[in-house]
């Protein structure tokens, strides 16, 4: 190669090197800016990911609330004044309702948003997760003989909400085939001692029947779960415990009520804080329909030990009452009894 030559080819492969570098150099730069970039958005991303799943904030505890509130399909039997009174609350409280009466009440059905069925088979096919009876004592028997079972989910949750326990329970374990479930609860209060608010209210109820899987566990659960949410006092209690304490609490109030309403007691101008009780009493029981109360009656089989434990204490007071009046009486008549045995010996002797 000719010194000229050389030289030239030198010159260029110099050129070429320092071209290489500087395309190196920039290509490294790149390189290592996107990977510092790269790298700070992985940052990012894994805070935003810890962040979220996080289980104080407010989406985890909303999440988490939905999940205990598990929405059911619950199916009324029974849409009088009680069974629209519960429709409300059910509503309100996120679950579906649909409903069937003897009545139609389908006006005031689509009101509450409810759905009504005049057939209890269509209503039946609708297939509820819950059916619960809010008929009266009376008619619960004839009710149920008539209603389609068959038509049902066969694990669905049966429940009643009557004043009386023993006789729903009975009966459901008489009618109700082994593949369906048994609740029964007992509201203790009503369109007018609940119209405002259910807090501290009590709701009782027993467990007759819940089967062994898991998805009917939770449901039995999420029912509950809706009176307490509702701020009722949860008291879990036989049905044979809670016929025994009724009838000692709930039928003697009725009892009074009663007689207090036949009284046609009136309000005065010197009303005491204690009659306006018993006003109040007469309120909450007298305008009841008189078959509750006789359901309470016959339906209980304490009910009749309470009322003649009642009779004789009523008897008891009118004893001590005319006991002490004729003791007056005969003290102003006669005077002292040993003053008089005195003068009639005095008179004798004369």
């Amino acid at each position: 190669m000719q010194p000229m030559t050389a030289l030239r080819w030198l010159d260029s492969t110099k050129v070429t090197s320092r071209r290489l570098f500087r395309s190196f150099s920039a290509d490294c730069f790149d390189a290592s800016s996107l990977i510092r970039r790269s790298s700070w958005n992985r940052r990012r991303l894994r805070v935003c990911a810890i962040d979220a799943a996080q289980p104080f904030d407010s989406e985890s505890r909303e999440k988490e609330s939905r999940r205990k509130r598990v929405a059911l399909k619950i199916g009324v039997v029974g849409f009088g004044n009680f069974g629209q009174f519960l429709t409300k609350r059910f509503i309100k409280g996120g679950h579906e309702v649909i409903a069937t009466s003897r009545t139609d009440h389908s006006g005031i059905a689509r009101e509450l948003g409810a759905s009504f069925f005049r057939d209890a088979d269509d209503f039946c096919e609708e297939h509820p997760d819950v059916v619960i009876f809010c008929t009266s004592i009376l008619s619960l028997e004839a009710t149920m003989q008539a209603f389609p079972f068959q038509r049902l989910k066969r694990n669905t949750l049966f429940c009643d909400v009557l004043s009386v326990k023993q006789f729903p329970k009975q009966l459901f374990l008489k009618l109700l085939p082994d593949h369906f479930d048994i609740l029964c609860l007992h509201p203790m209060f009503g369109p007018d001692s609940g119209k405002e608010s259910w807090q501290d209210l009590p709701l009782v109820y027993d467990k007759v029947r819940i089967g062994s899987e898991i998805s009917r566990a939770e449901r039995c659960a999420s029912l509950l779960r809706f009176f307490e949410l509702q701020g009722c006092r949860m008291v879990e209690m036989s049905c044979e415990e809670h016929d025994r304490q009724a009838a000692s609490s709930q039928f003697i109030t009725h009892t009074v009520g009663r007689m207090l309403g036949t009284m046609e007691l009136a309000e005065t101008t010197i009303s005491t804080k204690g009659f306006d009780s018993l006003m109040s009493l007469v309120d909450n029981t007298y305008h009841d329909s008189f078959d509750l109360y006789y359901g309470l009656f016959v339906y209980n089989e304490n009910a009749s030990a309470e009322l003649a434990r009642l009779e004789i204490a009523f008897d008891q007071v009118k004893s001590q009452l005319f006991g002490r009046l004729h003791e007056l009486i005969r003290t102003q008549h006669f005077g002292d009894s040993s003053s008089a045995t005195s003068a009639t010996r005095d008179s004798d002797g004369h």
